[in-house]
């Protein structure tokens, strides 16, 4: 029944143990306290006021070690791992002073709660074990030897009270642990703009997530390509032709290395280690692509304008991208067909145009099975704010792209 549940569930004994904890926590305070009143005694005119002072100074000094930073990684750890993690996201070092005094007051309301929940966790059980004989031996144990109670029924209700308030007990840790809960949802719980902050940051790792996947799938979708058609070239010419069936072989096989030094590259990156970190290629690298693409029987006829190390390396990686992606696209969909690469870079400005006569299958704006062609291409132009357009004309294939950088 949902009346016992605070009896036999785990969630009770987890805050229970949270409270304790705070308990154990408050035992240098009172030490201090301890050693402060006595200390306070000769300034003052009685007991009292010396306990008042005393209490506030015990106060001031738990604030101050509230506001470290081990404190506040203890609490928050404390809160999630025993309270059911009432405010999730909440970060052990807020960057603002209000953060940092609710984080305060927090372990306050820990320290408190958690001193009385102890002292009444050692004093409740202790009574049940001191009166549960007294019934049978008619003597209730107390500090100066004891008081006589009566023998059997009469005071049977002296065990049972203290039972009734050890029941109790459980109820009252699982109620104060419920109020914890709630005061920390409130006071640990992410700000609007820290809430603001983590959306920017999801929002930026999303998006990083996304620059990945149009890296890995322009890079092994190149190599892939290069590969089919190599291999189906190879097949084909194994007995006739062995020079040229090596040279397939070798393609093949430079293709592949390259994929997989980009896959690496990628998988470093989403795994956060150093070694993955390579430095990513750009127009400078071009010519190691269109050697890849001429080694897959497509001839290249390429020229750059101009001087690269202007180009800024955001610019050039994307670039080389989109110009990776066309060239996938005419060896995937146009065959053994020319393909004409012109890149001219001028002041603040860079013009792109990669063209070749159409083949059999006009290359699509999206492929089924999730490619992204076209509309990854135009999204990579759009990203650095230029423009790409693609279409057929005049029995060729053209693909022009404006990319400009600096002032607008």
């Amino acid at each position: 029944m949902r009346v016992f549940r605070p009896l036999i569930g785990g969630v009770t004994y987890r805050r229970w143990v949270y409270l304790i904890l705070g308990g154990a926590i408050s035992v240098p305070y009172l030490l201090f306290a301890a050693v402060a009143i006595p200390g306070v005694m000769p300034f003052t005119a009685s007991e009292e006021v010396a306990f008042v002072i005393a209490s506030a100074i015990t106060l001031v000094v738990m604030f101050a070690t509230s506001l470290l930073p081990a404190v506040r990684v203890l609490e928050v750890t404390a809160v999630r791992e025993l309270l059911g993690d009432p405010a999730p996201g909440a970060h052990p070092r807020p960057r603002d002073w209000p953060g940092r005094l609710r984080f305060s007051v927090m372990f306050l309301l820990h320290v408190f709660a958690g001193f009385t929940v102890s002292f009444l966790s050692l004093g409740v059980p202790t009574l049940v074990g001191l009166t549960v004989a007294a019934p049978f031996t008619g003597r209730l144990p107390a500090a100066e030897g004891g008081t006589d109670v009566p023998k059997g029924w009469e005071s049977a209700w002296i065990p049972a009270l203290c039972v009734f308030a050890l029941v109790t007990l459980v109820y009252f840790v699982w109620a104060i642990g419920a109020v914890l809960a709630k005061a920390a949802a409130r006071l640990l719980g992410l700000s609007a703009a820290d809430r603001i902050a983590e959306l920017e940051r999801r929002a930026d790792r999303l998006a990083e997530r996304n620059r990945l996947a149009r890296e890995l799938h322009d890079s092994v979708g190149h190599a892939l390509s290069v590969v089919t058609v190599q291999a189906g070239a190879a097949r084909r010419t194994l007995r006739t032709d062995p020079a040229f069936t090596e040279r397939a072989l070798g393609a093949i096989e430079e293709s592949a290395r390259t994929a997989l030094d980009d896959l690496d590259h990628v998988l470093g990156l989403l795994r956060e280690e150093a070694a993955g970190k390579a430095p990513q290629p750009g127009l400078a690298d071009l010519d190691s692509l269109v050697s890849a693409t001429r080694l897959a029987g497509t001839e290249v006829d390429a020229a750059v304008e101009g001087e690269l190390s202007a180009v800024p390396q955001v610019v050039s990686r994307e670039v080389y991208r989109i110009l990776q992606e066309c060239l996938t696209n005419a060896v995937r969909h146009a065959g053994k067909v020319p393909v004409t690469v012109r890149v001219a870079i001028g002041p603040g400005r860079l013009d792109a145009t990669v063209s070749n006569p159409l083949g059999a299958e006009p290359p699509r704006s999206a492929r089924t099975g999730g490619g992204r062609g076209l509309r990854g291409m135009a999204e990579r132009a759009a990203v650095l704010g230029g423009e790409l357009s693609a279409g057929a004309g005049h029995g060729r294939w053209e693909v022009v792209m404006t990319v400009p950088w600096g002032k607008r």
